[in-house]
């Protein structure tokens, strides 16, 4: 069956950039669309981005506002979320998640059926 593994999260200063990485085993990464989500204490999860399976679509939340990218490599079976800017606002456990195939993404955490375990990031000076 599909998994997913986040990893990369940890401490940054305000301002400063993170990379996250969502590893994909038991299925390809291309068949399936893939979404980041957040989640802070005493917050609803929260949809950050996504991509489409085949890669044609990429929707970003408002509030990325430019900052963040969404990128696949395909041969790796990875996804990543590079982020820059960041705030402390941005402070959240991050989670990837598969749904597909042939969904076409979204920002609703309720729309994916596949989630990894969860990565924390932390914007603090």
């Amino acid at each position: 069956q599909l998994q997913l593994v986040e990893s990369g999260g940890g401490l940054v200063q305000p301002g400063g950039s993170l990379t996250l990485s969502c590893q994909v085993s038991g299925e390809t990464l291309d068949y399936y669309a893939i979404g980041w989500f957040r989640q802070a204490p005493g917050k609803e999860r929260e949809g950050v981005s996504s991509v489409s399976s085949g890669g044609g679509r990429t929707l970003y939340a408002d509030f990325v506002s430019g900052r963040f990218t969404m990128s696949r490599d395909i041969a790796k079976n990875t996804v990543y979320l590079q982020m820059n800017s960041l705030n402390p606002e941005d402070t959240a456990v991050y989670y990837c998640a598969a749904g597909g195939p042939y969904f076409t993404g979204s920002l609703w955490a309720n729309e994916f059926e596949y989630w990894g375990q969860g990565t924390q990031v932390t914007v603090s000076a």
